[in-house]
């Protein structure tokens, strides 16, 4: 039976059509009238003569398209096209050393164990180091917590407690016979779940997957268990990666439990900010990691494009995804990051670019950008981010205004609707998008739908703007060593995911509300050594990351 569906475009389109949705390969003959109505759809005008031509490609394209609709294409598959963000003429620096970490600030166990549900990484590693706890303790004591507060929050999937208790009595043995790997040996974290993890369901957070097992473990998940990290729980995300709704209800924000946490890296920024586990996986295509950590005041590091592999990851956008740590301090995000950084022989964009981080950077030789005009503007929390600006001029920094490319980045989201659409083609052709919780307009179901009107053309012609962008935005950070940018005004964090720029997200202050606002430091690309130790440099001139959701404390 065909259906009618009303279809709106998504992201900054305005036209509303109709089409009709039959069967995978409809057989009604093509003519003039169908092009001349399809045409519209992409504002296009053709003669009749030009219409007529047409038809007998078109009805040669509709049968290959069949042919390749009939190919099994798993989610994994990548295209053959890879995503270079590079700009032309960039440099590397080759020269490697050790990622050098700043002191302790806890290095005795409190009395009331729990407390150290809020301890940085950095603290809880030392104190695993000099066996003043151990990792099965603090797991169990996480443990604890995840299914005290899960059912308020909504934030865990599937707990993994049998493995994590048996990588924590694992790394205990190891560490108690003087086999340390390093600062991340023992400590427990959650994983969005988009990671597979062999043995356990990897749902994606959507109803057609929720008893999805994928027989692998993701190369991050991997990475992390060589650096003795121990998981406790694989974590919420909206449904295919969008909003904090999936298929067991909406994630909360500890802050404000009546609030979703905003997404779609929902449910490991509400575990990290309620304490249930010491830091986080999540993964952004556009906002993914910044919305959420600032709605749960958490800190979190969104990679320069090719740093972190993929592989093992839910595919939404292939030159647009990126997976990195949400974390209590800048810090920890950068301990995290030096161990899920490198190359893994599957995932074909990964660039092997040293990671030289050290907390002992000179402040007075920093050159900070900010966008002068997303500054000037009105906005929400204007007032904090511009004390931010006063706190960075006090740390003696220079301020440097700058500009973002002019471009119609809006317009360029098509990407990523287009390779949505392709990664999720067969859920669309059959309709068990009709499982997904949320059929509202501005959802999946919807978008991937409309997404199979974008032509070609466009979107091809998009990624050539996006080259412009790329190059545009080398010239703009050739004046300074990174920018600032409000975390929400203007375009900035959809330019930025575009052309694979880093940045860091981290609380400055809290509203009436008593809710956490957040600053976005934004790198260059591949120099995330830089971009952390400048953060932190912000991050420990404030306490706004010391601050902790009361009920959850």
């Amino acid at each position: 039976m065909q259906k009618l569906m009303k279809i709106v475009l998504p992201m900054g389109f305005s036209a509303v059509f109709f089409f009709i949705l039959g069967a995978q390969t409809s057989k009604e003959a093509l003519n003039r009238a169908t092009v001349s109505e399809a045409a519209k759809l992409f504002g296009l005008e053709f003669t009749e003569a030009e219409r007529d031509s047409m038809l007998s490609d078109l009805e040669s394209n509709r049968t290959e398209y069949a042919a390749l609709r009939s190919v099994d294409i798993d989610n994994s598959i990548p295209p053959a096209q890879n995503f270079n963000p590079i700009p032309v003429g960039m440099k590397f620096d080759t020269k490697r050393s050790a990622a050098v970490v700043s002191p302790p600030q806890k290095t005795q166990a409190p009395e009331n164990f729990e407390a150290l549900a809020f301890y940085s990484v950095r603290d809880l590693s030392e104190l695993i180091r000099t066996r003043k706890i151990t990792s099965l303790q603090l797991t169990q004591m996480y443990l604890a917590r995840l299914k005290k507060y899960d059912p308020i929050l909504k934030c865990v999937i599937t707990l993994t407690e049998d493995l994590a208790l048996q990588q924590a009595k694992r790394a205990d043995a190891e560490i108690a016979a003087g086999k340390y790997r390093g600062l991340l040996h023992g400590i427990p974290y959650g994983a969005k779940d988009l990671l597979a993890v062999k043995g356990y369901k990897t749902t994606w957070g959507a109803m057609p997957y929720k008893d999805q097992v994928i027989d692998a473990d993701a190369t991050v998940v991997k990475k992390l268990e060589d650096a003795g990290a121990v998981l406790l729980a694989k974590l919420t995300l909206g449904a295919l990666a969008w909003g904090d709704v999936w298929y067991g209800g909406k994630t909360r924000n500890p802050w404000n439990t009546e609030q979703g946490s905003s997404g779609s890296s929902a449910g490991p920024a509400s575990a990290t900010a309620a304490g249930l586990v010491a830091f986080s996986i999540g993964s952004e295509t556009w906002g993914s990691i910044v919305s959420p950590s600032t709605r749960c005041g958490n800190t979190g590091l969104r990679p320069t494009y090719g740093r972190v592999s993929r592989t093992g990851a839910m595919a939404l956008s292939w030159t647009m995804d990126k997976l990195g740590p949400i974390c209590r301090t800048v810090e920890d995000c950068a301990i995290v990051f030096n161990a899920i950084i490198g190359e893994d022989s599957i995932d074909q964009t990964l660039i092997d670019v040293p990671f030289n981080y050290n907390y002992q950077i000179d402040m007075h030789k920093i050159r900070i950008g900010y966008v002068k005009s997303a500054f000037a503007s009105e906005y929400e929390n204007h007032d904090f981010d511009q004390a931010t600006l006063e706190k960075l001029r006090a740390l003696g920094t220079e301020l440097v205004p700058i500009e973002l490319p002019e471009m119609p980045i809006s317009s360029m989201s098509i990407i990523l609707s287009a390779e949505a659409a392709a990664a999720f083609d067969e859920l669309t052709r059959s309709n068990r998008d009709d499982l997904l919780v949320r059929q509202i307009k501005n959802a999946w179901p919807n978008s991937f739908r409309s997404s199979r009107f974008i032509p070609a053309v466009e979107y091809i012609q998009a990624n050539r703007l996006r080259y412009m962008a790329i190059q545009e935005m080398q010239k703009t950070l050739d004046a300074v060593d990174l920018y600032i940018a409000p975390s929400f005004v203007g375009n900035n964090l959809l330019l930025t995911n575009l052309t694979g720029h880093p940045c860091v997200v981290l609380p400055n202050g809290f509203n009436e509300k008593n809710s956490p606002v957040s600053i976005t430091f934004m790198g260059k690309l591949y120099e995330e050594a830089t971009l952390l130790a400048v953060a932190k440099k912000y991050q420990d001139a404030t306490d706004f990351h010391l601050r902790f959701p009361a009920d959850f404390q």
